[in-house]
């Protein structure tokens, strides 16, 4: 008797084994399957299968959501679910980073939901928006000495400390006009989606690395192209800095003054709608 106890309860066991395991294997050949289909739509159509996937919103408090309202546009142009999704990468984002402040400076709701609303409007095309390689946002009252250069900066990105540095003062002025091409937090926070794309391998950082190597394709191959970037007075010549410059400057623009940009460089400007895989009114 007592043997065959022994015997049924390893089968038993076996059986428990054996299911956990085709589970397992199972999983692992949906989730493979579902990756080579994406890659393959990514391929096709250079855009993620979908966006937005999740199984509770979090939201904004009453005072965070006033400040969003009020002083972000770009939230204002879009349409009731696609506000719930943005609110909820607001409020995820702000719990995610560590935000520190500098020189006295007491960081606030406002300070908080504007930095993240600016990334979140960056990424908003994405899957993932977290932008990983930032850990911490350090925000000073203005403009900082950094030990990088040895000067007085507005606003860096510090890859090996995943730290994103901003004078308040100029990034507030970035929000002041949103028709003069020139937004410190768009620009900072453009290099750091660039260098994180360089690092990750989920699928919107693919599309974002593998398009400006295309964008970066089109300058090397087209002579006259460049000769008419450098000759317009569209981009600022801060642009011509280096290809990463290139590519802050150009999303400033793109945030700011989309339909100029589409007129004057309607290739540059598909590029970069393509790498951020923006879908929004006005764009």
């Amino acid at each position: 008797m007592f043997q065959i106890l022994l015997i049924e309860q390893y089968t038993l066991g076996s059986k428990i084994i054996l299911g956990i395991f085709f589970v397992a294997m199972g999983y692992i050949f949906i989730n493979y399957g579902m990756k080579m289909i994406e890659m393959g739509f990514v391929l096709k159509y250079k855009r993620p299968l979908y966006n937005h996937f999740y199984f509770r919103l979090r939201r904004l408090n009453k005072n965070q959501k006033y400040i969003l309202t009020k002083q972000v546009s770009f939230y204002n142009k879009l349409t009731d679910k696609e506000k719930q999704y943005f609110e909820h990468r607001v409020a995820s984002f702000i719990i995610d980073k560590d935000f520190i402040g500098r020189d006295g400076l007491t960081v606030t709701d406002e300070m908080k939901v504007l930095i993240a609303a600016t990334a979140i409007m960056l990424t908003f095309g994405f899957r993932d928006f977290y932008i990983g390689i930032i850990s911490k946002i350090v925000i000073y009252p203005k403009a900082f000495y950094s030990n990088i250069n040895k000067a007085n900066h507005k606003g860096e990105f510090n890859p090996r400390l995943k730290a994103l540095v901003l004078s308040w003062e100029d990034f507030v002025q970035g929000f002041s006009d949103e028709n003069d091409n020139l937004n410190l937090g768009i620009h900072e926070i453009t290099h750091a989606i660039h260098i994180n794309s360089m690092k990750e391998r989920d699928v919107s950082s693919i599309i974002f690395s593998d398009t400006f190597k295309e964008l970066s394709a089109l300058f090397a191959k087209n002579e006259s192209l460049r000769d008419e970037l450098k000759a317009s007075d569209y981009f600022r010549r801060y642009a011509f800095t280096n290809q990463f410059e290139f590519l802050a400057v150009a999303i400033e623009n793109f945030i700011e003054t989309p339909q100029e940009f589409r007129t004057q460089f309607p290739e540059i400007y598909n590029k970069i709608r393509q790498m951020l895989n923006f879908n929004v009114k006005g764009y």
